[in-house]
């Protein structure tokens, strides 16, 4: 196909799912390296350098979370995270720490798969300066400033760090102030893909969102969506 092969790390200590992981990710074509605790992981991020990281929540060693924090420091790398809990609270943390995405377990490899797609397509999106803002200089939403040139945000003029997916959330909501999305809308236009499932990562994620730049930065509209707040 003339692509360059993209390398996934794989941090899971459960070894049939690290296995299973790792054997669907080789068969679509990436070059797959795994680690099976939060510290030998931090160190296999560090050495290898990957496209991508599949991080479990629960480690022995050091957890997720604090992996996430670790390798996000100095060299952010996309991370798709996956939890055994069901609680909002740990996937709002995962969020605030820098990961991407998440994965509940029990998951379908081709719902892994569809999610690794998604993620390195914002990235890519990212590196390549584009958005859904279609070419839009700057956007500001109260006291946060969007620049889609580089994709940086700031607050009150101080940098904010926003992963891929929550700065596209962001700019596409804020390119059309007043429009309410959908969440559906919002799945197709940011990741790529619409599900039953993905209407939950994109509460998560505007979570995320508020917390990192404050609730009134994008507003809910009962029954329909979201909009762009901080007018």
């Amino acid at each position: 196909m003339g692509q360059v092969q993209r390398t996934v790390v794989v941090i899971e200590d459960e070894e049939p799912i690290a296995a299973a992981v790792s054997a669907r990710l080789r068969s679509e074509g990436f070059q797959v390296e795994v680690a099976g605790d939060g510290l030998a992981g931090v160190e296999l991020v560090e050495r290898v350098r990957p496209d991508l990281v599949v991080l479990d929540l629960m480690l022995p060693g050091i957890d997720g979370l604090e992996v996430c924090r670790r390798i996000q420091r100095d060299n952010p790398v996309p991370v798709l995270m996956l939890t055994a809990r069901d609680s909002e609270t740990d996937l709002l943390v995962g969020l605030a720490v820098g990961a991407d995405d998440y994965l509940t377990k029990p998951f379908s490899p081709r719902e892994l798969v569809a999610r690794i797609h998604a993620i390195l397509r914002r990235v890519s999106r990212s590196g390549a300066g584009t958005t859904p803002t279609g070419g839009k200089p700057l956007i500001r939403l109260g006291e946060v400033e969007l620049d889609p040139a580089t994709r940086c945000a700031r607050r009150e003029g101080e940098p904010v760090h926003l992963t891929p997916t929550e700065f596209d959330i962001l700019a596409l909501l804020g390119a059309k102030p007043g429009v309410v999305f959908t969440r559906e809308k919002m799945l197709a236009e940011v990741w790529g893909y619409s599900d039953t499932f993905g209407a939950r990562a994109v509460d998560s994620h505007v979570q995320a969102l508020r917390r990192k730049l404050g609730a009134e930065i994008i507003r809910t509209v009962h029954g329909v969506g979201y909009a762009a707040g901080a007018a």
